[in-house]
């Protein structure tokens, strides 16, 4: 009988054992490391200084007043230097931009010497670059400004980035791309310092950021935010750009739906105090803006093929 008692009392033992650490072991934790490689194609010049944006023709870029529309060889096609004419609040800046299904969803407010208010969402006609229609955000978010916006294609969500730092700083703000509607505010975990822009690739949020000192050579860094249900978000340090020809001002970013193409719009040669520009650095008599392309490898492809 107590040989019976131990062969029934010994699987129990060994399932108290397992099914406790199954249970404690949780969600998969986010890969710690960058899902890309990343190698530098070319770089062309612009003349906005805030952010690119690509639907695969066309390459739109944004200047702190103007939109702009380049062929995919960096030949200007089309200017509108007037953009906030009809918007439903007066502004004074565009942050960075996005372009889906037609149109350029462009992040707009009233921007000087390192304060934002009256932020939008403006969307503008790819084609002509003309304002179609706009919704405001939502003020109990607490953002108080914005510095980038993108276009969540899954989730079918617009988010958008703050580039005061503080607890607006700490989030990316996330409202519906159908109604407008402000959905949450998810917490960013560690805080990257500075942000710029924000844009998504399969899945993933990228957002870019004016973390480094100019005056002292350092570069600037992209992000990647893997973004669940939860109200906070790991954030992993995708790349450091150390290939700018002089380092200076990170702005937004977006990736080529064709080529699968990294752009990254980098300012050079202007002094920037509070996210104005106040003289130049020696040798520059004027602020230089250009694309950067890169491509972009996963991780583990080459090891693949191989």
């Amino acid at each position: 009988m107590l040989d019976r008692c131990r062969l029934i009392a010994l699987p129990l033992i060994l399932c108290a054992l397992i099914f406790p650490l199954t249970a404690q072991a949780g969600p998969k934790p986010p890969n710690p490391n960058p899902m890309y490689e990343y190698k530098l194609i070319d770089t062309f010049e612009v003349k906005g200084r805030q952010g690119v944006a690509c639907d695969g023709n066309y390459y739109y870029v944004s200047g702190s007043k103007a939109l702009y529309k380049y062929d995919k060889k960096g030949k200007l096609i089309l200017s509108n230097e007037t953009p906030f004419e009809g918007y439903p609040i007066p502004a004074n800046h565009i942050g960075g931009i996005d372009v889906y299904n037609g149109e350029i969803f462009v992040s707009a407010e009233n921007f000087m010497d390192g304060v934002g208010k009256d932020i939008q969402i403006a969307i503008h006609d790819a084609e002509t670059l003309k304002l179609k229609r706009a919704f405001k955000f939502e003020p109990s978010s607490g953002q108080e400004e914005v510095s980038g916006i993108c276009v969540d294609t899954d989730k079918r969500s617009v988010w958008m980035v703050s580039w005061v730092g503080e607890e607006s700083g700490r989030y990316i703000y996330e409202y519906s791309l159908d109604s407008g509607k402000y959905l949450r505010k998810v917490h960013l975990q560690p805080v990257p310092q500075w942000l710029q822009g924000i844009h998504y690739w399969k899945g993933k949020l990228f957002v870019t950021a004016d973390d480094g000192t100019a005056d002292l050579d350092e570069p600037d860094n992209l992000y990647r935010i893997d973004v669940t249900e939860k109200s906070y978000a790991p954030v992993v340090r995708e790349k450091t750009f150390m290939e700018v020809k002089r380092q200076g001002e990170i702005e937004a970013g977006n990736v080529d739906p064709k080529t699968g193409e990294l752009l990254v719009l980098f300012n050079r040669g202007s002094r920037i105090v509070l996210g104005m520009v106040k003289g130049f650095y020696p040798g520059y008599d004027r602020e230089i803006s250009e694309v950067y392309r890169f491509k972009m490898v996963p991780k583990g492809a080459k090891k693949a093929a191989k």
